[in-house]
């Protein structure tokens, strides 16, 4: 399925082009920005032909989880509630009116654990590709025009001047990208390499998958009971 990039009215989209060594270099420490960060602040939508999902939360990149409060658009409300994730396992606390915002401190009791699934689930693919945009070292920026990734222009984003990119191919590198295609991700980046959006074009979505940082104040991500962080 291919991103369908739409930019404001004081874009310059003249991509795709190859990336400049600057451009690759943005690029290369885009992930490392975030570990470095600690945590980010995210917004994830995920659309569904029966209504999307919203995830309002933070994610600490260095700890390896996610946590936030979901809400269900244009849908019924049996998804609603707080959601924790991992790189193996998603737990659930349903909830019939969640918060807008996940309490800081995560409720003791109520939470049901399962497996992430690596298929099928546009959900889960989600938040695997959620965590997976931090890393603790930069990728080689030599290799991300080898592998795939292109520039495509610039837009500006929450009042950030930002340069939009494609990634490279998940076939040639490993993890930098959550889809096999590079033309389905794309990747919002400031001038010093700072992430501020995400697009990914997920097998079992019916639209992109949206990832939006520093939407609201990050929280330290407190552990959920029952649920250990696990490395790739």
């Amino acid at each position: 399925m291919a991103t369908v990039l739409v930019l404001d009215s004081g874009s310059d989209p003249t991509g795709p082009k190859a990336l400049t060594s600057d451009q690759a270099n943005l690029l290369a420490v885009t992930r490392f920005r975030n570990y470095q960060a600690g945590g980010r602040a995210v917004t994830i939508d995920v659309p569904g032909t029966a209504g999307g999902l919203t995830i309002t939360g933070s994610i600490d990149y260095r700890g390896g989880r996610g946590y936030g409060a979901v809400r269900g658009t244009g849908r019924d409300t049996s998804s609603d509630g707080l959601i924790a994730w991992t790189a193996t396992t998603v737990s659930v606390h349903p909830m019939a009116n969640p918060p807008a915002k996940a309490p800081a401190r995560p409720p003791e009791s109520g939470w049901y654990s399962r497996p992430l699934q690596r298929y099928g689930s546009s959900m889960d693919s989600t938040l695997s590709i959620a965590l997976k945009l931090g890393s603790d070292r930069p990728d080689n920026a030599e290799l991300l025009p080898q592998n795939g990734a292109a520039w495509v222009g610039r837009d500006r984003l929450d009042g950030h001047r930002v340069d939009i990119m494609t990634g490279p191919s998940a076939r040639a590198t490993s993890g930098t990208a959550p889809s096999a295609d590079p033309s389905d991700v794309r990747y919002w980046i400031g001038s010093d390499g700072t992430m501020y959006r995400v697009r990914v074009g997920v097998a079992s979505a019916s639209q992109p998958v949206v990832i939006d940082f520093d939407t609201h104040r990050y929280v330290p991500v407190r552990p959920v009971p029952g649920l250990t962080p696990a490395r790739y």
